[in-house]
């Protein structure tokens, strides 16, 4: 009896969730539709990278450098975020992020050099912190059913902007490469507008964040070993997304329809699995074991690259399955391990993680030109090994978020 009791309360507590998930003040709405948005720019040039390279007459590395800039310059701004939020408010901070990416995307729709291209793509890094750091916050603070239903739904956004992106880069990047900058800046401007009329008035809160105080943050060990591990794993996740266009040999139309069903996966997990894996086995157990999958798929891409793009394919669309799992929890994991304000840790978090982001995309193009392009993803594995030795040294510093579900 009492099991049977044990289900039903599962069972309730499940349909609760459903629930508040999908009931949520028209505030989590419009500010979750425009992150969509806002996401698609991450792999929106996925599909035009080639092409990219071809116009302009860049190397792969010189290309990759679109990814570089951009993360470089969100991950830095990530500092500023809660200073400026915390002083002129949610929402206008918000719009400010909005703002600058319609601008610097069409700027990059205009460019006749990479390096004109990779400039304004390091404006659009810094519109993208913007908004990004401080829609999450608002969607926290905002949203019914807790910090758990909250980061799910964050991830919900991120997950289907992502599988988007390569769709619209592909869809417009296969007509002309110029065309998928126009259409982001006409996305961006719509949920300005949508933000600008749903949200909202958002008072600075009483108390202000220094500048020092994402830094101070990362003080925190349980913080520090996630945010750690995070960039290793964020060093795999953009090796997968911002080097294998190159060895794809596809046009745009097939480089966006690998990555559009890569995203897709991802974001049904994110999810969808990853609530439920973390409720039967354990936050810090299913990250591990997710980043044990993820080396021996990078590692099998590496020896399938060059040799069969079918399983090239194939490995890279599963790949955004494990990816979905371990966005979700990464980002639990940061929202709950540190007594700081959670925009506050958020901060120290994304300038570590997306760090990764930065790195990822310019050391694998050189390691391909010079050294192979199975190279690249053999030391993606290794860092996803380092990763999951972060995780296992700060266990004990992470058992406390992993026993609340």
């Amino acid at each position: 009896m009492s099991a049977q009791h044990s289900v039903e309360t599962i069972e309730e507590t499940l349909h609760e969730e459903k629930v508040s998930m999908l009931k949520q003040p028209i505030a989590v709405w419009a500010t979750a539709i425009a992150a969509v948005f806002a996401f698609m720019g991450i792999g929106l040039v996925d599909p035009i990278l080639p092409a990219i390279a071809s116009n302009l007459k860049a190397s792969p590395s010189e290309v990759s450098l679109l990814f570089t800039s951009y993360f470089l310059v969100t991950a830095i701004a990530m500092l500023i975020t809660g200073w400026v939020s915390s002083r002129i408010g949610g929402k206008k901070t918000l719009l400010i992020g909005l703002a600058l990416i319609v601008v610097f995307a069409s700027l990059s729709g205009i460019s006749n050099t990479v390096g004109e291209l990779v400039g304004f793509r390091a404006g659009w890094g810094l519109g993208n912190a913007l908004f990004v750091a401080t829609a999450l916050a608002v969607i926290v603070g905002v949203a019914s059913g807790g910090t758990a239903t909250a980061i799910i739904l964050y991830e919900a956004a991120l997950g289907l902007g992502i599988s988007l992106g390569p769709l619209l880069g592909a869809l417009l990047g296969g007509w002309q490469w110029r065309a998928p900058f126009f259409g982001t800046a006409t996305a961006m401007a719509v949920a300005f507008i949508a933000c600008l009329v749903l949200l909202p008035k958002m008072a600075p809160p009483a108390v202000k964040t220094r500048l020092r105080d994402p830094l101070l943050a990362l003080g925190h060990k349980g913080l520090r070993f996630t945010a750690g591990s995070a960039l290793f794993y964020n060093f795999g996740f953009f090796t997968i997304l911002a080097f294998t266009p190159f060895i794809l040999g596809m046009d745009a139309y097939g480089i966006g329809a690998v990555f559009f069903g890569w995203g897709v996966c991802l974001a049904i997990t994110s999810v969808f699995v990853a609530p439920v894996l973390q409720r039967r086995f354990g936050t810090t157990q299913v990250v591990s074991a997710t980043l044990v999958l993820l080396a021996l798929v990078l590692i099998a891409i590496g020896f399938a690259a060059g040799h069969s793009v079918p399983l090239v394919v194939i490995l890279v669309i599963f790949s955004g399955a494990l990816l979905g799992i371990n966005n979700t929890l990464y980002t639990e994991l940061a929202m709950g391990v540190s007594d700081a304000p959670r925009p506050v840790a958020s901060a120290g978090y994304n300038f570590v993680r997306w760090m990764g982001g930065a790195l990822a995309p310019f050391i694998a193009a050189q390691l391909g030109e010079h050294f192979g392009e199975q190279v690249p993803f053999f030391v993606a594995a290794v860092a996803i090994v380092i990763g999951i030795a972060v995780v296992v040294l700060g266990r004990k510093h992470l058992a406390g978020v992993a026993s609340e579900h």
